[in-house]
């Protein structure tokens, strides 16, 4: 797995490089041993490196490849046949040995791959769970104490929003969630992250965000949710804690609970505002 897990890291290019080169290797191996030693696994090595990291598409063409290779060594090693299309023959099915191979292989990352986005997101709204969030925000500030950027981080608290359930029912208490995920989202770039952490309340993380930033973005997304929740009759406005750490603070649970002191301070008065704060040592 350490082996595989390399390559994961290198680019694409240099992926199909090497395994088209072990292609190759194998296809010489095959020769120099003969046609009496059947070299057929082998050439599924190749063939599961490049598709695992690349894709069904080149997985396929490798298998294609690996078919013609094995081939040209057996012939090349004086392999015969009472007739000529058993060679067509034997070939094909080679080739349709590495497909479903490189198929079933090509399924089962996407299987991978869906498990784990599910076991990482919230499966109503979208939003990453909070095991990520934690995991996002602890390697953010371990990122900060090596380059000293500043990030910034959000608590968002849906005020009303039992009323929402109670008047309108789950449904709509549903739709509202995934309302303020969306609208989140299109407020956010690529790198910022989103996270549910209970049943209306959200933390939003903004790598290398000053506060000055963060105001402008909040500002905007807390007026275009208001707006929404307004034109739907919907009685919710949202409360917010902002903290931008200039200075490292230790541990992600120490950040988030000084984001969410904030954002109660606000719940505790007048609810429908931000506040705004800054960690320094």
């Amino acid at each position: 797995m350490n082996f595989l897990a390399s390559f994961e890291k290198r680019s694409k290019p240099f992926v199909i490089a090497v395994a088209f080169a072990l292609i190759g290797v194998v296809g010489i191996l095959d020769f120099l041993t003969g046609y009496e030693f059947e070299f057929l696994l082998f050439y599924l090595i190749p063939i599961f490196l490049v598709t695992w990291i690349t894709g069904q598409r080149v997985g396929i063409l490798a298998s294609l490849v690996s078919a013609l290779v094995s081939f040209i060594s057996d012939v090349a090693a004086g392999k015969a046949y009472s007739h000529p299309l058993i060679y067509v023959w034997n070939t094909l099915m080679e080739f349709a040995f590495f497909v479903v191979i490189a198929l079933l292989l090509s399924m089962l990352k996407r299987a991978l791959e869906h498990e784990k986005e599910l076991s990482n997101t919230d499966y109503l709204t979208g939003a990453v769970n909070s095991r990520v969030f934690y995991d996002s925000l602890q390697t953010e500030i371990n990122r900060s104490q090596r380059y000293k950027n500043p990030f910034t981080i959000a608590y968002i608290d849906l005020d009303n929003f039992k009323t929402v359930n109670d008047e309108f029912g789950h449904n709509t208490g549903d739709q509202v969630l995934r309302f303020v995920v969306n609208q989140v989202r299109k407020h956010l770039r690529k790198t910022d992250i989103v996270a549910r952490l209970g049943g209306d309340e959200f933390a939003l993380l903004l790598p290398e965000t000053n506060q000055e930033s963060a105001q402008i973005v909040l500002a905007k997304l807390q007026y275009d949710i208001l707006a929404e929740t307004q034109q739907n009759n919907w009685p919710v406005t949202i409360s917010i804690g902002v903290l931008t750490c200039i200075d490292t603070p230790h541990a992600a649970e120490e950040v988030v609970k000084m984001v969410d002191d904030l954002m109660y301070s606000v719940k505790r008065g007048s609810k429908n505002d931000i506040k705004y704060a800054t960690y320094t040592d």
